[in-house]
C-alpha cells in the first residue's frame, strides 16, 4: 500500500482528498501546516507528498527546500496543489524540486490521476538511478557534444522531467523543447528517454 501525505491547512480540502485517497486504496497521513509537514514526512517517509503553497509556519517551498536539503526524504515525489497558477511561481517550485503543479479548485479524477502517474514515474526514474550514475549538473554534458541549451536539457530528462515541465523550468516554448529533445536523442544515437539515459550513463562511465 503506498503512503501519501497531505500539507494542506484548509481543513475540509484536507479531509476530503484524504477520504478520496483512501477509497482508491492509499494509506494516507495528514498535516495543517508547512512545519508538522516537514516533521510527519521525515519521520515516515512517504511514497509522495502533495503540499499546498500558501500556509502558516512554512509556504510550500519551505516545505520542499527542508525535505530536498534532506537525504532521506529528498527522493520523495512532490505535487504542488495550490491556487498560485503564475508561470514564474511554477518554475521556482519545479527548480526547487517539484515534480508537479495541480491548480485549486482540482477535478478529482486528475487529481487521482496525476497522484498515480507521479508515483509510477517515480518507481521507474528511482530503478534507473540505482542502476546507473548520472551527472550532477549540465555541465557534465557537454562533453557528450550537447550545446550549453541541449545539455541542460538532457540534465532534467536525467531528472526525470517531462517536456512541458522542462519548458517550464527553462522558460521555453513547449515546441523548443521538443525540437532540442529531438536533436539529443539522434546525438546519442538513442529512440526515447530511457535509452538516452543508459547512453549517457555509459558515455561518462556511470554504469553500475
Amino acid at each position: 500500500m503506498k503512503t501519501i501525505l497531505i500539507i494542506e491547512d484548509d481543513a475540509g480540502l484536507r479531509e476530503n482528498l484524504r477520504d478520496v485517497l483512501r477509497l482508491e486504496g492509499f494509506a494516507v497521513h495528514e498535516a495543517a501546516d508547512g512545519l508538522a509537514g516537514i516533521t510527519v514526512a521525515t519521520e515516515l517517509r512517504p511514497d509522495l507528498i502533495v503540499c499546498d503553497i500558501a500556509m502558516p509556519g512554512a509556504d510550500g517551498h519551505q516545505v520542499l527546500t527542508a525535505l530536498k536539503a534532506n537525504p532521506a526524504t529528498a527522493g520523495i515525489p512532490f505535487v504542488f496543489l495550490t491556487a498560485r497558477s503564475d508561470h514564474v511561481d511554477i518554475r521556482r517550485g519545479m527548480n526547487l524540486g517539484a515534480d508537479d503543479y495541480l491548480g485549486k479548485p482540482v477535478e478529482l479524477d486528475d487529481f487521482l490521476g496525476a497522484v498515480r502517474a507521479r508515483i509510477q514515474r517515480a518507481a521507474e526514474h528511482r530503478d534507473a538511478s540505482q542502476r546507473l550514475i548520472l551527472p550532477e549538473t549540465p555541465d557534465a554534458l557537454r562533453v557528450l557534444g550537447m550545446t550549453p541549451r541541449e545539455a541542460e536539457i538532457l540534465f532534467w530528462i536525467t531528472q526525470g522531467k517531462s517536456n512541458p515541465e522542462i519548458a517550464i523550468i527553462l522558460t521555453m516554448q513547449l515546441v523548443t523543447v521538443k525540437k532540442h529533445v529531438q536533436n539529443i536523442l539522434q546525438k546519442l544515437g538513442v529512440e526515447n528517454r530511457t535509452a538516452a539515459l543508459r547512453a549517457v550513463a555509459d558515455r561518462l562511465g556511470g554504469s553500475v
